[in-house]
Formats: C-alpha cells, structure tokens, sequence
C-alpha cells in the first residue's frame, strides 16, 4: 500500500494512536470510521512507511527516583560533520541524556538530562559530559518543574485536519 498523500483516516489514525498507543485495533478502527481489517493495513502500512516509528510506555520520573531535569547547551570546538556525529554517537551511550538537538546558533547542542539527584548529575557533569573530546564549553538550566509535555506532533482533532 504506497500512499504519497495522507487521507483524512491516516490523520485520524496516527492522531489516535499517538495520544494512546495501547488502543486496540478495533476501537481504533472504529473511531476512525473504517471496519478492523483495512484499519490494521493501514497501521502496517503507516508502520512500514515510517510514520510510526514505534510504541513505547510512558512512564513517570518521579516515581522511579529521577527527580531532576537538566537542560545542558552545549558548545564544541569543531563544527566539522565528522566532529558533530563523534559527539552524537558518545551521547547515544549515556543513559542520563534522554534528548540530543543540534542547534543553529552559539550553542550547538541542547540535551535534556534526567538524574536521581544533584550528586549524581554533578558526577556526571565533571566525568563525561565537560570534560568529552571536542566540548569546549557546557551551560546548564535547572527544570523546577514541567507545565506541559506533549510527545510527538500537534494533528489536531479530525474535523480540522485537512488532507
């Protein structure tokens, strides 16, 4: 099923799935107005495709001890391709840091790291992340707290989406 467009059901459908990944493919096929069978071709072709990239669980920080969020802008001293995915694939092994965004700018890269505590994000600091080949300087900015998070892309409701 190669599809160039997405229609109005494929908008539905992604929307759906990202809000709650668990649904099944027959409530999901149902609120997309479609019956079970051409639904689950669908996923599988939005799946194949690449618009679905995978499912995952949500879970919550700070019930398993990870109570502080730092934002880390950090700066290298080579811009040169090869130096910016050196520096992305050292990140890739650091479970600490749970988003990597290169940056236009002064900054090149913005990680979002989580940590159980100040002396382990410290220790982390001043191990791995300053002192790595190639950073030259690393700035840092305490989240006090999360107002909003909203994983994925705004598809708004199916009424309003356009094809």
């Amino acid at each position: 099923m190669q599809r160039v467009k997405l229609d109005n059901i494929d908008r539905r459908i992604l929307r759906d799935l990202q809000q709650d990944g668990r649904v099944t493919n027959v409530e999901l096929a149902e609120r997309a107005g479609i019956s079970a069978p051409p639904c689950l071709r669908r996923v599988r072709a939005l799946e194949r495709e690449g618009y679905i990239q995978g499912y995952h669980a949500e879970l919550n920080p700070e019930k398993l001890g990870f109570t502080v969020i730092i934002f880390a802008f950090v700066g290298l001293s080579s811009q040169a391709e090869n130096d910016l995915v050196a520096f992305e694939e050292m990140i890739e092994s650091w479970d600490e840091v749970r988003e990597c965004h290169m940056l236009s700018g002064e900054t090149d890269f913005l990680l979002k790291i989580v940590s159980k505590d100040w002396d382990t994000f410290q220790k982390f600091l001043t191990t791995k992340l300053t002192p790595a080949p190639n950073v030259s300087n690393v700035k840092t900015a305490l989240a006090f707290r999360t107002k909003k998070y909203s994983p994925g892309v705004p598809l708004g409701e199916p009424e309003k989406m356009s094809d």
